[in-house]
Parts: structure tokens; sequence; C-alpha cells
């Protein structure tokens, strides 16, 4: 990454993940390990045995690590969140990301570089100040418009205000993904009714259900059927990136660890395409087309700006789960890969596979390979289709691997 440039950092709820990331070109990543992080129950979390094999991925590819530790902590999780802190410590990560004051507490004395969470609910420059003992990045509060954002970034210049690292405290904003309907994720629903804190990353999602209300004078019962009202759409900014950078946010974060790898890809090399774009002089609306409509070929609620541009209320979607345009079909799995021919075999578990079919495979170390089929054999014999049950090559321009899964990818 050009140091002026805006930092992407990407989602990693898994090594799939991990490496779509990389592979879609991600500056850093953000992950989390056992079962203190915000999303505890929705992502194949890591554990400290993981630590060693991402952070050196990571170094590998010349990308930064940054832990998750942001949950409120009891005093049962204290001798867990000491362990984690010094886990990443001992294994380098680039910092700690975290909101409870004795995770920040004792990652400071412990010498690991700290980002302030939003879940701390950062929104001015009299809460900067403070943080910045701890911390040199902050993660503002989602519902900040960039006008405010801007504002603070010219008020930390001005005071001059330094993290522990002796820099100039920076800011980083979500830049795509689920919104919450609550400030900053501070949410409940979810432990009333099921004992699931969302602050504690295991939320049920209640709020993305539909609902109906009930007249408690003579019961009579009305579907709410013209939006999910408390179900936010999904943040996207691609089309005011250019706006965020000249507030001079530092660093945007892309929300998915729950997410699958093939979002991860799509999402992560969309925004790495808009912010080199940015920078070369030629970000333009026919460019910011072509990004939204291959953001919307995976899970999304709908788009919308989000607070940044002056919103006063958010924006809910109008029906259940996601508006993707495409959608994964399971196919198979890799056998073997012939580096000499760069060709790939695959045996054929379900459905049928085409020559011009758009074509989708992950794994752990290969991450995501994305390509439209141009050629496939079977018995090194030429054929136009495969179907379940044969075993059969294709030609790819990237190396794959034996049980990574192969889907074709389909109008939704």
């Amino acid at each position: 990454m050009q140091d002026n440039k805006i930092e992407l950092l990407a989602p990693a709820g898994s090594f799939e993940s991990l490496m779509a990331a990389i592979k879609a070109g991600a500056d850093s990543v953000y992950f989390g390990i056992e079962q203190l992080n915000m999303r505890a129950r929705s992502s194949n979390n890591f554990t400290i045995d993981d630590l060693a094999q991402i952070t050196s991925i990571c170094r590998q590819h010349n990308i930064k690590s940054y832990l998750t530790l942001n949950t409120i902590l009891y005093d049962h999780d204290i001798s867990l969140m000491k362990s984690i802190v010094d886990a990443g410590k001992a294994y380098g990560v680039d910092a700690i990301i975290a909101s409870d004051f004795a995770a920040i507490h004792y990652a400071r004395k412990a010498g690991v570089n700290v980002h302030i969470s939003t879940q701390a609910n950062v929104t001015n420059i009299e809460t900067i100040e403070f943080f910045a003992e701890y911390g040199d990045v902050m993660v503002m509060a989602r519902e900040l418009s960039l006008m405010q954002v801007a504002a603070i970034t010219r008020e930390i210049k001005r005071r001059n205000i330094t993290g522990p690292s002796g820099k100039i405290v920076e800011l980083e904003i979500f830049g795509h993904g689920a919104l919450c309907m609550a400030v900053s994720g501070k949410c409940y629903m979810s432990l009333h009714s099921d004992f699931a804190s969302a602050n504690r990353g295991a939320c049920i999602q209640n709020c993305r259900r539909s609902y109906i209300v009930t007249d408690k004078e003579q019961g009579v019962e009305f579907e709410i059927d013209n939006e999910y009202i408390m179900s936010a759409k999904d943040l996207c900014t691609i089309d005011f990136l250019d706006k965020i950078i000249d507030a001079g946010v530092k660093v945007l974060k892309i929300e998915g660890r729950g997410r699958s790898a093939d979002y991860v890809y799509t999402v992560i090399k969309s925004y790495r395409e808009a912010i080199d774009s940015y920078y070369a002089g030629d970000y333009t609306d026919s460019k910011i087309e072509d990004w939204k409509a291959r953001l919307a070929t995976v899970f999304n609620r709908g788009f919308w700006e989000g607070y940044y541009l002056g919103r006063k209320i958010g924006e809910w979607s109008n029906a259940y789960g996601s508006k993707a345009t495409k959608k994964k079909v399971y196919l198979g799995k890799g056998v073997k890969y012939f580096d000499n021919a760069g060709t790939g075999e695959f045996r054929m578990e379900s459905q049928s596979l085409d020559i011009g079919d758009e074509i989708l495979i992950t794994g752990p170390t290969t991450g995501v390979v994305q390509t439209v089929v141009n050629e496939l054999r079977v018995n090194d014999r030429a054929t136009g289709r495969v179907k379940k049950g044969d075993v059969f090559s294709m030609p790819l321009r990237e190396k794959v691997r034996a049980s990574d899964k192969l889907y074709k990818l389909v109008d939704a």
C-alpha cells in the first residue's frame, strides 16, 4: 500500500476468506479468535492455535493483521482476554481492536498497538483526545456524517493529537456491509428474547425478521408487509468514495466476517479498484455502475449510503434475507492440479456444467477463483457438458487444490 492511499481493511472469518481478501487486494485484515469478539456466533472463529498461521500468511503477503477483542468483558473473561492479548503479541499481530477498558489497558501495558473499536462509540474530538493515550486509530461511530468526520480530522491536525506511537491519530470508518438498527451495535433485543447478547457477539438478529402488530383493544392483527421495520439495508459507499477520502479517513473497513469467501473477494476487489481509480484520476460514473452491479451479485439486503451524507433516519429492507443477483450452486470438489498443463481436475457430485458457465472455486489455501468455463475434458476428450459422476478437467490460470469446492454461479 502506498503511504498516501487510504487503507482497505478486509474481514476474515475463515482461512478461505483470508486468502480471498489477499487475492482481491486488501491492505489489511481483521479477525477474531475464541469467543471474545463481536462475531462469536456468526463466523467460524479462529483459535489461539491458528494465530501463528494467520500472522505468517499476512507477513508473507505484506498485509497488516488486526485481532478483534471488542466485546464487553466480565470478570470471568479477564483470564482469556489476557491470553489472547499475550498470544497476539507473541505472534506479531499489528494491532488489537478493543472497546472494553480492561482489554485496552492490558494491551497497552503489554506493548501491543490498540485500535479503538466502533463499540466505544467515538463521536467527537474530546473522546478522541481521551482515547489517544491508548490507541493510534479510532473506528468512528457509524452514525456520523462525513461533514462531522472531516471536521474531526481537521481538529486532530490542529490540536496535533498523537497516539502512543507518536503519530497523528487516524480515523477509520465502515465502508460496506451490514448495518445494525442500534447505535454502534448496542442492541439488547437478542439478549431479552434468547439470552444471547449482541454485545457479546451472540446476536440472533431478531431485527431481520417480519413482525405482526396487534390491536390491544380488539385483538386485530396486522402484518407489516411493506418493510422489515428494524432491518436496515446494507451500507455501500463505493459511489462516494471520493468524499470519504477527501474527509481525511485513513482506513476503510469492510464488514463481513460472517460472510462467505466469494463475498469477501467480490467486495474487496471492487473497492480495491475504486480506491486505485480515485488516485489514478479515473474514478468515473461508468466504473461506479459496474462496481455496484458486481457488489449486487453477492449477499446484500439492498444498498444505501448510511448516515454519511446527512440522513437522519435509516433505510429499511423490504424483504427477508439477501437480494443478491447471483447464487452459488454446488457442483463438486477438486481432485488435483497439473502445474505443467495449468489444468485442474474435479469430480462432479451434483448438477451439470457447460462451456460458458461462470464458476467459483474456494478453498482455505486457494481463497477464491472466479472464471468462465471455456474448455471441458473427460478421459482427455473434449466435451461441451459434464454431469454428476464425471471426473473432468479444465484449464485454469490459477492453481487449485484437492478438496477445493466447485460452484456454478447462476442468476438468482
